[in-house]
């Protein structure tokens, strides 16, 4: 059903906006109307990206994700305390504004309509992945969503702190290897052709590695724009390769393999499906199904590949932890994980340890990564700059020592 901004003045002749949704722009003013307000003017809301999705699942995008964590929280705060559903999201919608706030407006009004939790999430999946739909189902139908969603509101927590470790270990190394690139870049375009100019027109011999800065910055004065086009056509030729399932594929082996950081991928990516099949199955969703769940859920392609082939092997009657080993993928404390804890009974509580654990040991790594890359990227920038002053700097020696 389309949204509506409108905006209109208060009996006290105060100025009020927001958003309603309705089949035409009349129904709207009648709404308006009931409530005791003066229409100034009522305009159809833009279809939001955020909340549409042409198909195939998709994780929560990023710019949406803390809304729609506070969203699920907030909704099974309000459904233990006794509130309808419909009334529930109706406070809510209230609190939000722009393209999250349409989306749940409409989420508001399919749940009026009669329509499932669920099923309404469903329409939104740039916003509500299927975990999300898959517990709020499970919810709806044991009665107890309240408590399925704390229990989802809980998992995105901690997914949110697991995804963040390696990129905000990565920031600062980055940052540094930017700051050496653009002080070399600078003193190659500019400062070194206006020092040296002078000296090679006065026919002073030219130290070697002065030569070779000069050439350097000859080269990318006179061909920058060539070496612009070969950097576009580089990072476009990488960006088609990782485009494709083979590339995709390839890349994220080699994250896997790549030193300190391989591990911490797997490690982060493992604890994360581990919250997954483990909430899920809390929430009442049989092993199986979990695991499908957990595989969409995966971006890592090689770990994905090896949940849906251990899926299909558990359907065939294979054991969990045989078919977990069988992919290759997974560790052996995983595997031994699975295989006690489903003998056991307890594969829930043995997940969480295992997540737990992981969660340390990500944290372990990422330290040892910064700890790692820090003084190599600084030394090379050090050696980088320090190479271009010396080279700058010696033929004017050389020529004041003549002199």
């Amino acid at each position: 059903m389309p949204v509506f901004t409108y905006k209109a003045f208060d009996a006290e002749e105060s100025a009020v906006s927001g958003t309603l949704v309705a089949d035409t722009p009349r129904q709207v003013r009648e709404q308006l109307l009931d409530r005791g307000l003066t229409v100034q003017e009522v305009v159809p809301r833009q279809a939001n990206s955020a909340g549409k999705s042409t198909g195939g699942l998709r994780w929560p995008g990023r710019r949406h994700s803390a809304s729609a964590l506070t969203f699920i929280r907030e909704l099974a705060t309000l459904l233990g305390a006794g509130i309808p559903l419909s009334d529930s999201i109706e406070t809510l919608a209230k609190q939000y504004m722009g393209g999250f706030g349409s989306t749940i407006l409409q989420l508001q009004d399919r749940v009026v309509s009669g329509t499932g939790l669920a099923e309404a999430m469903r329409e939104h999946p740039a916003i509500f992945d299927e975990l999300d739909v898959s517990i709020a189902e499970v919810g709806e139908s044991a009665g107890n969503l309240d408590v399925v969603l704390d229990r989802l509101a809980e998992f995105k927590e901690k997914s949110a702190s697991l995804t963040g470790k390696i990129g905000t270990a990565l920031i600062y190394p980055a940052i540094v290897l930017v700051v050496a690139i653009g002080v070399s870049l600078l003193l190659m375009t500019f400062v070194v052709p206006k020092l040296l100019g002078s000296l090679i027109e006065a026919g002073h011999p030219i130290p070697l590695i002065t030569r070779i800065v000069k050439t350097a910055s000859d080269v990318l004065v006179g061909w920058w724009w060539l070496i612009l086009l070969a950097v576009i056509a580089l990072v476009a030729t990488v960006s088609v390769i990782l485009h494709s399932q083979r590339g995709k594929l390839a890349w994220h082996r080699l994250q896997l393999r790549i030193p300190v950081l391989g591990p911490a991928i797997r490690k982060q990516a493992l604890a994360r499906i581990a919250i997954v099949i483990s909430t899920l199955m809390r929430s009442g969703i049989v092993f199986v199904k979990a695991v499908e769940i957990a595989e969409r859920t995966t971006r890592n392609i090689v770990l994905k590949d090896a949940l849906a082939k251990c899926q299909q092997a558990v359907n065939g009657g294979a054991d969990i932890a045989r078919a977990l080993e069988d992919t290759r993928a997974f560790p052996p404390m995983v595997v031994q994980i699975f295989s006690v804890g489903q003998q056991s009974g307890r594969l829930e509580d043995m997940l969480d340890r295992l997540a737990a654990d992981y969660d340390r040991q990500v944290s372990t790594l990422t330290q040892r990564l910064t700890a790692i890359l820090e003084p190599i990227l600084i030394l090379f920038m050090v050696v980088l700059v320090g190479f271009i002053a010396v080279a700058t700097i010696l033929p004017m020696l050389e020529a004041a020592s003549a002199v």
